[in-house]
C-alpha cells in the first residue's frame, strides 16, 4: 500500500483529542479556577477569625446568589461573542416594578411575575436592536443600562418602598433545615442543571458554540443566528429580574438604586470562570467556580476589615487579568511552538538532506 493510500485512510483527529482524558478534563482553565477558589478558602479559613463559620458561608452565598442567577445566561451570552452590560439595571428595574405592584395592594406571586415579564421585555429591547437593528451590543447594552436605571429612579425618586410580609423575606434570607446553605440555592441548582443541559448537551448549546466560533459559518450550517441571540438576551433580563425580586425580599426594600455596580462582578466572574471574551468558549462549572472565588475573596477581605474600595480594585483587577490573560498564554504557546519547529525542522533538514554532489554538465551518463 502506498504512502498516499495510507494518509488518505488515516482518520483525522482533533488537537484537543489527542490528549488522554484526565488532561483534558484536568488540566483546563475551568478546574484551575476550581483549584485556586478552593485554596483561596483554605488560606482564607486560616488567616481570617470566623470565616469558616457556618454563618459565614450562609452570607457569603446569599451574597453571590444574584449574580450566579445572572452569570447563567451571562455565560451563554458571551460565548456568542456578545455581552450585556444592562443587567444591573434590570434588576433596579424590576425591584422598583416588584415594589410598586406591592405597594399597589397586587398579591406577591402577581407582583413577582409582573417583575418577570418586565425583565423578558427588558431582554427583548437588547435582543431587537442587536439582532434586528444590527447594532453592536456593547453599544446598546452600555445605552439600555442607563435607559433602565432611569426609569428605576424616576419611578421612585429617592423614595423606597418596605414592609414585605416577613413569610417572603424569611424565605429569601432562610437556610435549608441542618445545613448553613440558604433555601435560594435550591431554585438556583435547579436552574443550573436546566443551563447546563441545554448548553452542553443539546443542539442549541452547540449552536451558541458555533455562533462564537463563526457567525457566518454557523448560519451557512442552519443555526438561526439572530433568533437564537433573541432567545438568550430575553433569558438574561428574565434572570436578571428574578435576581431583582430575590434582592428586594432578601434586603427588604425595593429603590431605583438596587443592585448598582453587579454588572462588573457579573462579567468578571464569567471571564475569570474560562468564559472567552472573543466567543466560541467556556463551561458552566468554571463560572461558577469564578463567581464563588470572587464571593469569597470579597468576603474573606470584609472580615478582615478591608474597605470595598479596595474590594472593588481586586475585582476589576481579576476582570482585567481574565481577558488579558487566554491572549498572552496563547502568544506563549504559540512562540513557543514556533522556537521548537524551528529546531525541529533544522535537525530534520541536516539528517535528511545531506549535501548533493553534483556533476559537470559534460560528465558521461551511467545510463548510456
Amino acid at each position: 500500500m502506498s504512502n498516499a493510500t495510507i494518509e488518505k485512510t488515516a482518520p483525522r483527529t482533533y488537537h484537543d483529542y489527542a490528549q488522554p482524558l484526565w488532561r483534558r478534563v484536568l488540566l483546563t482553565r475551568e478546574m484551575a479556577v476550581v483549584v485556586a477558589l478552593i485554596a483561596v478558602y483554605i488560606v482564607a479559613a486560616i488567616a481570617v477569625p470566623n470565616f469558616s463559620a457556618p454563618i459565614t458561608i450562609t452570607y457569603l452565598l446569599l451574597d453571590v446568589a444574584a449574580i450566579l442567577f445572572i452569570a447563567l445566561p451571562m455565560t451563554m451570552i458571551i460565548i456568542t461573542g456578545e455581552i450585556d452590560l444592562s443587567v444591573a439595571s434590570v434588576v433596579g428595574l424590576s425591584s422598583v416594578m416588584f415594589g410598586i405592584t406591592y405597594q399597589a395592594g397586587i398579591p406577591i406571586p402577581f407582583c413577582i411575575l409582573i417583575s418577570l415579564v418586565i425583565g423578558a421585555i427588558a431582554g427583548f429591547i437588547n435582543g431587537f436592536l442587536i439582532t434586528v437593528v444590527g447594532l453592536p451590543s456593547l453599544a446598546v447594552t452600555i445605552g439600555t443600562l442607563a435607559l433602565f436605571r432611569g426609569l428605576a429612579v424616576g419611578f421612585l425618586g429617592t423614595t423606597a418602598v418596605t414592609g414585605f410580609p416577613d413569610t417572603w423575606s424569611d424565605l429569601a434570607t432562610s437556610t435549608i433545615p441542618g445545613t448553613p446553605i440558604p433555601s435560594i440555592m435550591v431554585i438556583f441548582v435547579v436552574l443550573l442543571i436546566l443551563f447546563a443541559l441545554l448548553l452542553h448537551a443539546t443542539p442549541f448549546g452547540r449552536g451558541v458554540f458555533a455562533i462564537g466560533q463563526s457567525s457566518e459559518a454557523a448560519r451557512f450550517s442552519g443555526v438561526r443566528v439572530e433568533r437564537t441571540k433573541m432567545k438568550l438576551f430575553i433569558l438574561s433580563g428574565i434572570l436578571a429580574a428574578l435576581a431583582g425580586v430575590y434582592y428586594t425580599l432578601r434586603y427588604g426594600s425595593a429603590r431605583g438604586d438596587n443592585a448598582t455596580g453587579m454588572e462588573l462582578g457579573v462579567i468578571a466572574a464569567v471571564l475569570l470562570g474560562g468564559v472567552s471574551i472573543f466567543g466560541g468558549r467556556g463551561a458552566l462549572h468554571g463560572v461558577i467556580a469564578g463567581v464563588l472565588l470572587i464571593g469569597t475573596l470579597a468576603s474573606a477581605l470584609r472580615l478582615a476589615n478591608v474597605t470595598s474600595d479596595v474590594i472593588n480594585i481586586i475585582t476589576g483587577t481579576l476582570l482585567v487579568f481574565s481577558v488579558v490573560s487566554p491572549s498572552f498564554f496563547a502568544w506563549a504557546r504559540s512562540k513557543w511552538a514556533r522556537s521548537r519547529g524551528k529546531r525541529g525542522s533544522g535537525s530534520a533538514t541536516l539528517a535528511a538532506d545531506p549535501p548533493a554532489i553534483t556533476q559537470p554538465d559534460d560528465t558521461p551518463s551511467n545510463n548510456k
